[in-house]
């Protein structure tokens, strides 16, 4: 049976051994939704992912780039970009059989576009418990024994379906205002799925704004460390965060994902901890920013970031 991260290449393109293949998503943009006004336009956010110096790109929300595979490909190639993984939301731990079914038309239209156009992975990311906009709780913050079943049960279903029918590897995203966003709580969906059929989207920002530890993570569990969303926090505004009890929305736009260096986790440190597992994985700048203050923003940002990724690790290499 083929694990959920034997699909990273084992040696990279570029002839190194393990190295860190770094992209970037529509998310450094200021990209959340399919449209949106106050969103970077899709041809001005791949034109200025080459121009930042990235080679892998993720697909984003379903429907912000083209969702025709010919035209997403010719788009892609005419920059010389390649797809890293799509996403999907799930909420496996709700009984709602129409919210099921929902779910599962979205995986097959996103799987089918990812492995369409060369992509390998599926990031998959849990329902917030409540709502990012209003705060107001849709369900408890905490699951249940049954809750965690009816999880554990629906992403290993859905890592065999998107091995067998696809080809691409599930990359669970913990989540902030989820009920997988904690340590413990990682921990413990980590213990409830099938190694077989889920790994772990490890995005340093979400974990860190949970509490929990990235370089913890990756020694306690290397083999389930599949994929990588890298990113920091703002410690002062996530005292804040906790303080005031903000919703992920609002933490956003009081600026607590921040610019690398900046912020926590040291990025160098989860870099060098990924090398000593001695394969390659795909680390993914995603720098939540929406809404962006200006369309010129996210550029110099991005550029940045590469920069100083680049700088870490003693084998990394940007793609």
């Amino acid at each position: 049976m083929t694990t959920a991260h034997a699909r990273t290449p084992v040696r990279a393109e570029d002839g190194t051994d393990s190295p860190v293949l770094i992209g970037t998503a529509p998310d450094s943009w200021g990209v959340w939704f399919p449209e949106d006004p106050q969103q970077t336009p899709w041809q001005r956010f791949l034109d200025e992912v080459v121009e930042a110096g990235y080679h892998w790109v993720e697909l984003g929300p379903y429907g912000y780039l083209p969702t025709d595979p010919t035209t997403l490909a010719e788009e892609l190639a005419a920059r010389n970009l390649k797809v890293s993984a799509g996403t999907i939301f799930t909420a496996f731990h709700r009984a709602d059989p129409e919210e099921r079914r929902a779910t599962w038309e979205q995986v097959h239209r996103v799987a089918a576009l990812t492995a369409a156009v060369g992509g390998r992975h599926l990031v998959t990311i849990p329902a917030m418990w409540r709502d990012d906009v209003t705060g107001e709780a849709v369900e408890p913050g905490t699951l249940d024994d049954e809750g965690w079943r009816r999880m554990a049960e629906g992403h290993d279903e859905l890592g065999a379906v998107l091995q067998e029918q696809y080809g691409l590897a599930q990359q669970f995203h913990s989540h902030a205002d989820s009920h997988v966003c904690s340590m413990e709580q990682i921990e413990r969906f980590l213990e409830v799925t099938d190694p077989e059929r889920v790994s772990l989207c490890l995005d340093t920002g979400h974990a860190e704004y949970g509490g929990a530890s990235s370089v913890e993570l990756i020694r306690r569990h290397p083999e389930r460390i599949g994929y990588l969303h890298l990113k920091q926090i703002d410690p002062q505004v996530m005292e804040r965060v906790r303080r005031e009890d903000l919703t992920w929305a609002a933490a956003n736009q009081a600026g607590v994902m921040v610019e690398p260096p900046a912020g926590e986790p040291s990025l160098e440190s989860v870099i060098d901890e990924l090398e000593t597992l001695d394969r390659s994985f795909y680390g993914i700048v995603e720098q939540d920013m929406y809404p962006v203050a200006s369309f010129d923003d996210p550029l110099p940002i991005a550029t940045r970031t590469r920069k100083h990724l680049c700088g870490c690790g003693s084998r990394t290499r940007i793609r």
